[in-house]
């Protein structure tokens, strides 16, 4: 006969490989899901655009932010991570992300918004690089799950110019 200190190992194991299997089980099930998310950045207005005392470029923007990211949660989906970024090259780097806002849906009913806002960051560029540039502005999320792997994915806006001149 087996002690109680064997059964009760027995049946702890037995619980946690249960548990583990249904861990996996919901994160396989994650990756059947196939969002649609949609959104649309506007810029209304261009509130300053500067060369500041240290020769770098600063732009500050009135937005309206506007998504609808209710297909990205599931029943797995704890949370969701969303920014906006400015996106641009310069002859000193291929790539340069400026993070403009960012937020967190909590739930699938907060998933759906509308935001009148200026950004959030400061949109500075190392130099004088920004007169006249071209730049795409992408909402980036993370989706943050109960169990499993995080995803994340993008949707890239483009067609945004900066003026020619400071003002």
């Amino acid at each position: 006969m087996h002690s109680f200190g064997h059964r009760a190992n027995a049946v702890a194991t037995f619980a946690l490989t249960i548990l583990a299997a249904m861990c996996f089980a919901a994160s396989f099930s994650d990756s059947f899901n196939s969002p649609t998310p949609t959104a649309s950045v506007k810029i209304l207005n261009i509130n300053w655009f500067q060369k500041e005392a240290n020769a770098n470029d600063e732009v500050s923007m009135t937005l309206n932010i506007s998504a609808d990211l209710s297909s990205l949660f599931t029943w797995n989906t704890k949370q969701v991570f969303v920014f906006v970024a400015a996106e641009y090259e310069t002859p000193q780097n291929a790539l340069n992300q400026v993070s403009l806002w960012d937020g967190i849906i909590p739930s699938k009913e907060h998933a759906k918004f509308l935001i009148h806002t200026t950004n959030k960051y400061r949109f500075i560029d190392q130099g004088s690089n920004l007169k006249g540039k071209d730049f795409n502005l992408t909402m980036h999320w993370h989706i943050m799950p109960k169990t499993g792997k995080m995803f994340a994915d993008k949707i890239v806006m483009t067609g945004y110019q900066l003026p020619e001149q400071y003002r």
